[in-house]
């Protein structure tokens, strides 16, 4: 694969690290996950939890946010658009461990009730997470390899 393109004016610009088909997938499979988790937040609000306090409306945000983050990342929103995907998702992940553990405004839940929902949830989450990282590194590493070669 060829990292360079030559423009109209003939001068040689490098392509972008986050161009191609990895590129592709991972941002691809980062809108599946969120679009699951932000889905499911979504009916879980739509089935009971818009009446509780704080956790509602909490769970309308986090799938507001992920349809947005969904469509702007497809369309190859900035590197920020991963950053944000990520930490939702442990956001997420958090509230899941508190709302079991502690409470979280209190509010508690037992184990992995409601289910199916808290399960696929978490499994979309944590799923989110590996694939910003893994994306992040990707990008990272293509950013100082074109750094490296232009010296």
């Amino acid at each position: 694969m060829n990292p360079t393109r030559t423009s109209e004016s003939g001068t040689v610009r490098r392509r972008s690290p986050r161009r191609g088909w990895p590129d592709l997938a991972l941002r691809v499979g980062i809108c599946a996950s969120v679009a699951i988790s932000g889905y499911l937040h979504f009916d879980l609000y739509r089935g009971g939890y818009r009446h509780v306090a704080v956790i509602g409306p909490a769970f309308l945000v986090q799938a507001a946010a992920s349809g947005a983050i969904v469509v702007l990342l497809l369309v190859g929103g900035p590197i920020a658009l991963r950053i944000a995907a990520g930490l939702l998702a442990g956001g997420a992940l958090t509230a899941f461990v508190l709302s079991r553990t502690v409470g979280l405004y209190g509010f508690t839940e037992i184990g992995w009730q409601p289910a199916p929902q808290a399960a696929v949830s978490v499994a979309a989450e944590l799923t989110t997470v590996v694939l910003c990282v893994v994306s992040l590194l990707l990008v990272t590493r293509s950013r100082g390899a074109g750094r490296g070669r232009s010296r």
